[in-house]
């Protein structure tokens, strides 16, 4: 499975029970906060609560420029198992 498959997977599976906050990493170094996202095709929109230097509060993104996603929850790994991570065996 490519990365833009991947990510695409992730954010168009998110379960209920995760909040969809976190941070975007891009494949251009940028971290953008987002609050909320919407998916479409191949294109991701994150909502930032605040604007950024140019005053922008939406971003549309292409799954192929994703490279991390960092979530600040402090749940345990277990309850991202609906997400399809697992323990190694």
């Amino acid at each position: 499975m490519e990365a833009g498959e991947a990510w695409r997977n992730l954010f168009e599976n998110w379960p209920e029970s995760i909040p969809r906050q976190g941070v975007v990493v891009t494949t251009f170094g940028e971290s953008i906060n987002f609050i909320n996202f919407l998916i479409s095709g191949g294109l991701l929109l994150v909502e930032r609560d605040r604007p950024d230097s140019v005053g922008a509060r939406k971003v549309v993104l292409s799954y192929e420029s994703l490279s991390a996603v960092k979530l600040a929850d402090t749940m345990e790994l277990a309850r991202f198992q609906v997400m399809g991570f697992q323990a190694p065996f």
